[in-house]
């Protein structure tokens, strides 16, 4: 429980279905805290991130879902993960410096979600761990999968790829047939607490821009380095590679007669390389710390490479732990570090793996 709406609903929904709930809260940190400072003595030392004003698990999200939580008559625990979180955050700053583009979102769910904190589950005796995720677990001839959620909006199976097969066998995503307005609906019928709270924002430790809260972390590994075009000719200079993103367009301050965009990154000679809007397209990717739940290892399929990006149609082939993607159009701004995740016909996940290598045209 993450004391926002959806996941209230979900615990609201599981209770009225004659299920024994308890209601479970993260730790991570709080809006402005040091992550390093001790919970009830606690020991932890993952550096100086501090946890955004909208992030989802601050102190604030831990009353709203306590009052939830007394709401519906069941017990409630704080289960303290700063030190794990520390293993995302981690994660973000590393792949930011190699020049790639993380999904920490991707990452609490495998690592924290639907890992640690199902361990946690299994030592309370419970038999399925339940989020309020917008996706569905469907069965298929070869076991239960990932599908879309109902409210396609909202949609959040694409951030669930990576559980694995154990996790899956053992989850409920209560909210996933409905879409966002019946759910506000429901958490007012129930007199809810958080029926009308916002959203809460994507990565919920960075509190402004990615660039800032790396260098604020980091100092030391932000140099000046050259933008150039494909052929190596300096266009211009930069104040760090890490303050760009492959796709991008403003910020590149360089003069140029066409819009200018990022293709690529070389961290190793702090180079950002820039061009024109069609060099962005990619037509197939290599990806590798697969997840794969299909018995066919060969098929075509629907490929999503954003958390919210639109399907493209697609060939995906799995070879010796390598997803290789094909897709059916060119796709702009695709960058490695992203995760793939194709889906069937019937919108179910077929698997998805993490991007080390793209491909042009």
């Amino acid at each position: 429980m993450s004391g926002g709406v959806d996941s209230s609903v979900a615990a609201a929904l599981l209770q009225r279905d004659g299920h024994e709930v308890v209601g479970c809260f993260m730790r991570l940190g709080s809006p402005g805290e040091e992550l390093e400072t001790p919970v009830d003595g606690a020991a932890c030392a993952v550096g100086s991130a501090r946890i955004g004003h909208q992030g989802c698990c601050s102190i604030n999200d831990a009353a709203d879902a306590r009052l939830v939580a007394a709401r519906l008559g069941i017990p409630f625990y704080v289960v303290n993960f700063r030190n794990d979180f520390g293993r995302i955050i981690s994660y973000f700053e590393a792949e930011y410096h190699a020049g790639r583009t993380p999904n920490p979102c991707v990452r609490c769910n495998d690592w924290l979600k639907f890992g640690k904190l199902r361990q946690y589950a299994e030592q309370l005796g419970c038999d399925a761990v339940a989020t309020g995720h917008y996706a569905q677990v469907a069965q298929a001839a070869d076991g239960p999968r990932i599908a879309r959620g109902l409210d396609r909006a909202k949609d959040q199976s694409y951030v669930l790829f990576g559980i694995g097969r154990e996790a899956l066998a053992r989850m409920m995503l209560p909210i996933g047939g409905m879409e966002k307005p019946a759910v506000r609906t429901l958490a007012r019928e129930l007199a809810l607490p958080v029926s009308d709270k916002p959203d809460s924002q994507e990565i919920c430790f960075v509190p402004d821009d990615y660039a800032s809260f790396l260098e604020r972390r980091a100092p030391e590994r932000f140099a000046e380095g050259v933008v150039e075009d494909e052929s190596g000719r300096v266009l211009g200079r930069h104040e760090g590679h890490q303050h760009f993103t492959v796709g991008q367009r403003k910020g590149i301050r360089v003069p140029a007669t066409i819009p200018l965009y990022v293709l690529r990154k070389d961290p190793a000679r702090n180079a950002v390389v820039v061009g024109p809007r069609e060099a962005l397209d990619v037509i197939s990717v290599e990806a590798t710390e697969t997840t794969w739940y299909a018995a066919e290892t060969e098929v075509e399929c629907t490929a999503q490479v954003r958390a919210h990006g639109a399907p493209i149609p697609a060939r995906a082939r799995l070879v010796d732990g390598v997803l290789t993607v094909a897709f059916a159009r060119g796709e702009p701004g695709v960058a490695p570090g992203q995760a793939v995740v194709c889906y069937d016909r019937d919108e179910r996940i077929l698997g998805g793996g993490w991007i080390h290598a793209t491909f042009r045209a």
